[in-house]
């Protein structure tokens, strides 16, 4: 009995929107304000107002304008995310065919309610989940759900699942379950019960910033106590505290670090990958593990046919051209697909044969699995055509059995190869049109086999080898039998033995009669799981990472999404996978390209590569920042570098200095090595020459300065002479960092970035020391002629003796 539009009304008000994906977006106000709990920005917000309170207004005004580009890129990158997440939104809002008023009508699949008739057809997604009541030969594909890729039957009371497509026949089916409540929604709520992980370069990152942070608010502390102590004011004393506070909280990083993720995330795009959330970007580059789904991931998803086996008496053409008259005038399900394409490649106008009259359809026979199709030719002969199970068309055709023990055969045969096999077979019927079946198919005469596999992705074969020679492990977890699964990982080359030569592929019943330790060992040891269930997966996932692996989970089914979500990445497929796969994923294959998660793994390791260099250059640049505004204060000399200053160079340049790096190409060898640890952070043995590099450029910028002062030079000029000895020091820290390794003789070739970045540099450079009001706003005059030869001459000694100590001492 279908609904009245008033009853639908009132149950979607009373259970809620079917909605499969529960809506993450959280309050713009919310996103809006995070920015403000920036260290920097705290800073800045104590710096304005003391800055006002002492008269210095045009100093607060910058202090306040500074606060603009970090709240900008951050809700600048949150936009653009959301905007992501909306279009893939857009792109799988699905539409659902009901009854209401006895009328039946389109509405969006969100609106259904329970107790909605609904009318499905072939192409449809099932909207929710609903017992099929008038059915006419429906075919169903559950792969999404249960990672099956044949082709399901359902008859009257049967249960159609929500997420599921229908491939061939019509039925309609009142729906008793929606949104949460469905076999979709279950998986839904596992989603929502795992956690996010955050990436192995986000936490060194956070260390890093907490590290120097603390360091920060103790000597500040220690700073505003000593100039109050000296009669400075507290005014004073803050400024100088809030500078040594600026100077040593690494702001750049973060923002250096998102940045890349950025422009990796835009690259990425262009090869048809879409990052849903940055830090997934660089978490491919430390990924020891992929687990991917073999249905749509690995293969194509659709069937192919692979193989005949004709009986002596017949030619391939004869099966073929039986082959299409058993499919459907207008072919939907994966197998008609198949044969037709097929047949149409070995020269058989397909076009014409099923242009023919087809006179009888007897439908799918659930008992001996196969069906019938009368056709009435163009001379007005009838032709019967038979497909289905091996074994029903051999019971229903006449063969000596010495055939059908040789058909028997050669369908094991092909089955132990992983591939779905049907029988053909045909006969003249020369009687007037009959409505009997049996009649029709008195004289069905075995033709042959046709096999189908689901082909391997384009691009998998060398995607996979890349992975091995990256120290990848790749593992392969399917819903499908162990004999498929064995079958495909063969042809892939996937290794699934043991040492001894015996298969080591093990099933979801395995998994559940283990034990603990027996569940680890599977984990361990095997690369090819089969029979998997959606929670299986998610335990898979969640153990491995238990043994201290970085996991990325390949899929695109529904039942792929909890694990989708446990992993440290999640890649799902963009126009095969479904909706709940898409929102749990960090990474979405636009083009469904298993190939391009090895583009993605190699930017990872090279936006790695080059944050190290990066944050080796800002560490040894941060030193003379934090020296000088440390060390001044207790000397009882003016400040070298004031908020002002400190802001320009950790929001303005740095960043700018980092693209440098970033720009660069990935080293030849990125793919040849094993994945780094995931402890890996950028403190360690190799900062002995940027800590070493810092110290030596503090030793010249305080002994310009402080010789200067001493020197009774006016403190404008003594602080512009040191400031531009920064700059310029801070341009020969890039060429040495730029190439940390080989002399900057045999360094990477310049890039379009480094040319205008270094543009950027002069510009500054002249602007700051020689224009006026700019000089006058950071408090500072020009250098000499005679100055500047000091200032080129300090910055490159300060930098470019560690260029024979690479050589020596390589990092």
């Amino acid at each position: 009995m279908a609904l009245s539009t008033a009853e639908a009304a009132a149950l979607l008000a009373t259970d809620g929107p079917n909605r499969l994906v529960p809506d993450r977006r959280g309050s713009r106000i919310r996103k809006l304000l995070e920015p403000l709990l920036d260290p920097m920005v705290i800073l800045l917000l104590v710096a304005a107002p003391t800055y006002f309170a002492i008269g210095h207004t045009s100093d607060g005004v910058v202090t306040v304008a500074a606060l603009v580009p970090i709240a900008a890129v951050s809700w600048v990158l949150e936009r653009r995310a959301e905007k992501s997440l909306e279009q893939l939104r857009r792109l799988t809002a699905p539409m659902a065919r009901v009854t209401r008023d006895g009328i039946e009508t389109e509405v969006t699949a969100e609106s259904v309610v329970v107790g909605d008739l609904l009318g499905v057809h072939e192409g449809d997604i099932v909207p929710a989940d609903a017992t099929v009541g008038e059915v006419t030969q429906l075919h169903v594909d559950e792969s999404a759900l249960t990672g099956e890729s044949l082709p399901v039957a359902k008859s009257a009371g049967d249960v159609l699942l929500a997420g599921t497509t229908v491939l061939s026949g019509r039925a309609t089916a009142t729906v008793f379950a929606t949104g949460p409540r469905t076999r979709y929604g279950e998986v839904g709520s596992l989603i929502a019960r795992a956690s996010a992980p955050t990436t192995p370069l986000q936490r060194a990152v956070r260390r890093l910033v907490l590290v120097f942070g603390a360091v920060a608010v103790v000597f500040c502390a220690i700073v505003i106590i000593v100039e109050v102590a000296r009669g400075r004011g507290w005014a004073s004393a803050l400024i100088a505290g809030v500078s040594l506070a600026i100077a040593a909280v690494p702001e750049e990083f973060p923002m250096v670090y998102t940045l890349y993720l950025a422009l990796g995330a835009r690259r990425l795009s262009r090869e048809r990958a879409l990052v849903r959330n940055l830090p997934g970007v660089e978490t491919l580059g430390s990924t020891t593990v992929i687990c991917t789904d073999k249905t749509g991931t690995l293969t194509h998803g659709r069937l192919e046919v692979a193989a005949t086996a004709f009986a002596s008496s017949n030619t391939e053409v004869e099966l073929l051209r039986a082959a299409v008259l058993a499919c459907e005038p207008d072919p939907y399900d994966p197998l008609d697909v198949a044969i037709v394409a097929y047949a149409h490649s070995i020269g058989i106008d397909t076009d014409a044969l099923l242009s023919n009259r087809m006179e009888a359809d007897h439908p799918f026979d659930p008992v001996d699995k196969y069906l019938t199709h009368l056709w009435v030719l163009a001379d007005g002969s009838r032709v019967v055509a038979a497909k289905g199970a091996v074994e029903g068309i051999l019971a229903h055709s006449s063969l000596p059995e010495s055939q059908r023990t040789a058909a028997l055969a050669e369908n094991a045969a092909f089955a132990t190869a992983g591939m779905r096999v049907i029988a053909i077979a045909s006969g003249v019927n020369n009687w007037e049109h009959l409505a009997n079946r049996a009649a029709h198919e008195a004289d069905l005469r075995y033709l042959g086999l046709v096999a189908f596999s689901d082909t391997v992705r384009l691009g998998v074969f060398e995607a996979l080898a890349e992975c091995r020679t990256a120290g990848i492990r790749v593992v392969m977890i399917t819903g499908d039998h162990p004999v498929t699964a064995h079958a495909v990982a063969e042809g892939l080359h996937l290794p699934h033995t043991s040492a001894d030569g015996d298969d080591i592929i093990v099933t979801g019943s395995d998994l559940d009669a283990a034990d603990d330790v027996a569940f680890d060992l599977a984990v361990s040891r095997a690369n090819v799981f089969a029979r998997i269930r959606p929670e299986q997966k998610h335990r898979l996932v969640r153990a491995l990472r238990a043994h201290h692996e970085v996991v990325a989970m390949t899929g695109d089914g529904i039942n792929d999404a909890p694990a989708l979500r446990e992993a440290d990445i999640g890649v799902a497929m963009g126009m095969r996978g479904t909706a709940v796969a898409r929102e749990s994923a960090t990474l979405v294959l636009l083009d469904d390209n298993f190939a391009t998660i090895v583009t993605a793994v190699r930017d990872g390791r090279r936006i790695f590569d080059n944050l190290r260099r990066a944050f080796s250059y800002l560490i040894a640049f941060h030193i003379p920042l934090l020296l000088s505004a440390l060390l001044i204060p207790f000397i009882g000399k003016p400040l070298l570098l004031l908020p002002i200053h400190l802001v320009l160079l950790e929001i303005v340049l740095h960043p700018a200095v980092s693209l440098v790096f970033e720009a660069d190409v990935a080293a030849r060898d990125t793919m040849q090595r094993p994945p780094r640890p995931p402890a890996t952070t950028f403190i360690d043995r190799s900062l002995w020459r940027p800590l070493l590099l810092g110290l030596t450029l503090t030793g010249a910028t305080l002994g310009v300065y402080l010789g200067t002062i001493t020197r009774h030079w006016p403190e404008q000029e003594a602080r512009g002479t040191a400031f531009c000895l920064l700059l310029v020091g801070q341009m020969f820290l890039l060429a040495v960092e730029r190439s940390p390794e080989r002399p900057l003789w045999r360094g990477p070739a310049p890039t379009r970035t480094l040319w205008w970045v270094l543009a950027l540099f002069a510009v500054a450079i002249v602007s700051i020391a020689y224009i006026g009001p700019i000089a006058r706003l950071l408090t500072i005059s020009p250098p000499s002629p005679l100055a500047w030869l000091l200032i080129t001459g300090l910055a490159a000694a300060a930098t470019l003796w560690s260029e024979p100590a690479k050589a020596r001492f390589p990092r």
